[in-house]
């Protein structure tokens, strides 16, 4: 049992806004994106990236429509250095993307960032320096001023260094590390002192950006400062400002949607949310909750499982199965009732109409995932889903009636041996359930014949290994075969009776129809036979025999035999 919480983590002090705006907003278009996966999210992890990886996620990244990618902290390691001079020699920056480079307010780290991005056609400088009240008193050492002065002279030194190499665009972005942690108004005061220094002008904008480096406080909270700053800040025209929440209290997704509310134009983030501790922002879910309410995101995410297999492959961090849009699991339904609901909406739904499936918030397609998936079986699933695999895989739609009665067997099987149950496996226990050519009662082939206005059957059936032809006549073919089942002791009451076009399957690549013939028995149950065949009646009348089989039909046969 947690003991009495002792503190609380909340911002110092907490902003105060009672006028705010963003809870009236409404989103209409997509941030800039800024992925931190080759910096924050590598240096988060057990095996930095090699070089090898590291330009995989980097073509993977400009492949999915990032425009500005954060890629090394190059003051850290001569790897880190080294990879932003193989992008700038190797001609290897796309001319719509943008590389940002991260460097702490320390005048030797800064001189080697600005050495890393010589020749660079443009680039952004991203310097920090933390300032909050922890940091300022046990950290630095500094007082208010004195954390002022760190962050401007770091920004004049930037401006310095950035006019010696005019071959470059310099983009300057400065982020008040600890932000959500900051008293918003000293936040505001450093802010400004850095866009002044720097000159920012409509046409040459400082991107400012916000960290919830530790997420200390309820997404609205961290709204709140945002909006505070954004109705604030002096030269407002004249700054991007930008968002770069972690994920310590599980809420970064949703931090970062307030906050694009409460005025940010730009979010930092990982694909998948890697990053120190519990993470950055999950681009990939942000982006996709816009997407599922009608914005485009900008970003390319048509083939999500490549996307997330190079993250794997290049992080060496796996996907969670239920993570969002993503996971192999995520747009699976193993419960009967989700079954249900999903497969009567796929037969709802039109083409391009808006899409509205129970349980799936986007169409899978749309990510490149396929349906196969959707629906998969365990001892938790119903007849939704057992009759959705056979329907996909088999072309074989089963009556709702028979979708019950299946679906007792599945569930009895699955409770036996446990686990999934893939597709092949139903159809499996499907054809051994109501196809098995050696069941008791077995069909070797009918004759149709006129007799007058009814219809006569010369059937042959094998019963116990022996043969028998059996004759019959009825009001049609499967009337003259109950008929003609009578003569081996078989009493049975078809109840009803469908039939339908079937496609190529497994084991039946020939077959073109499917009939079903629920049958009454002596005793009162019910139970369905399945016919599959190129001919329609010969299908009907496997399907009897299956019926016939499956209601205890072996019984009457026995005793007329023993007769």
């Amino acid at each position: 049992m947690l003991s009495q919480p002792r503190s609380k983590y909340v911002p110092f002090p907490p902003v105060q806004l009672s006028d705010r705006q963003w809870p009236q907003k409404v989103l209409r278009n997509a941030p800039i994106w800024m992925s931190t996966d080759l910096r924050d999210g590598n240096q988060a992890l057990f095996e930095p990236m090699n070089g090898e990886r590291k330009m995989r996620m980097f073509r993977t990244l400009c492949d999915i429509g990032f425009k500005e990618i954060e890629v090394a902290f190059p003051s850290a390691s001569q790897t880190e250095f080294d990879f932003v001079r193989q992008l700038i020699e190797g001609n290897l920056i796309p001319d719509d993307v943008t590389i940002e480079v991260l460097t702490q307010a320390r005048e030797h780290l800064i001189r080697r960032t600005m050495e890393s991005l010589k020749g660079a056609r443009r680039a952004i400088v991203h310097v920090y320096n933390a300032t909050s009240r922890p940091f300022r008193e046990f950290v630095f050492g500094m007082n208010k001023a004195e954390v002022i002065d760190m962050a401007v002279n770091a920004v004049r030194l930037i401006k310095q260094l950035a006019a010696e190499q005019p071959e470059t665009e310099w983009v300057l972005q400065y982020s008040p590390e600890t932000f959500s942690a900051t008293e918003t108004d000293f936040a505001l005061a450093v802010c400004n002192a850095v866009t002044a220094e720097w000159g920012a002008t409509p046409d040459n904008k400082v991107i400012l950006n916000l960290p919830a480096t530790v997420e200390s406080s309820m997404p609205n909270v961290y709204a709140d400062q945002v909006e505070r700053m954004h109705r604030h800040l002096a030269r407002r025209d004249s700054v991007i400002l930008s968002v770069h929440p972690h994920n310590d209290r599980g809420t970064a997704v949703a931090a970062a949607e307030m906050a694009l509310l409460a005025g940010a134009d730009r979010v930092e983030g990982c694909l998948f949310g890697n990053g120190e501790r519990t993470g950055n922002v999950d681009l990939v879910t942000l982006a996709l909750n816009l997407y599922t309410q009608g914005i485009a995101p900008g970003l390319d995410f048509s083939d999500i499982n490549a996307v997330a297999r190079t993250y794997e492959h290049c992080s060496q961090l796996p996907i969670h199965p239920r993570h969002p849009y993503v996971g192999d699991l995520v747009f699976t339904a193993f419960s009967g009732s989700h079954q249900d609901a999903i497969k009567k909406g796929f037969a709802a739904q039109q083409p391009d109409t808006l899409w509205s499936v129970p349980y799936l918030p986007i169409d899978p397609a749309d990510v490149g995932r396929s349906y196969d998936s959707v629906i998969r079986v365990n001892s938790q699933s119903g007849k939704g889903g057992i009759a959705y695999l056979l329907e996909a895989e088999y072309g074989l739609v089963l009556p709702r009636r028979l979708q019950v009665e299946f679906s007792g067997v599945v569930q009895q099987h699955a409770d036996e041996h446990g686990g999934e149950l893939a597709a092949d496996d139903i159809w499996n226990l499907f054809a051994a359930t109501y196809l098995e050519t050696t069941a008791p009662v077995r069909y070797v082939e009918h004759h149709l014949f006129e007799h007058g206005n009814a219809q006569g059957i010369r059937l042959t059936v094998e019963i116990e290994g022996h043969t028998h032809l059996l004759t019959g006549e009825g009001n049609g073919p499967i009337d003259a075969a109950v008929h003609a089942l009578r003569q081996v002791g078989v009493v049975a009451q078809v109840q009803t009776f469908e039939e339908r076009s079937l496609g190529s399957s497994h084991g039946y690549a020939d077959a073109r129809a499917s009939a079903f013939i629920e049958l009454r028995g002596e005793s009162g149950q019910e139970r369905y036979g399945v016919g599959i065949d190129g001919n329609i009646v010969t299908a009907s009348i496997r399907a009897l025999i299956s019926g016939v089989n499956r209601i205890g039909g072996l019984a009457s046969v026995a005793v007329a035999e023993a007769a």
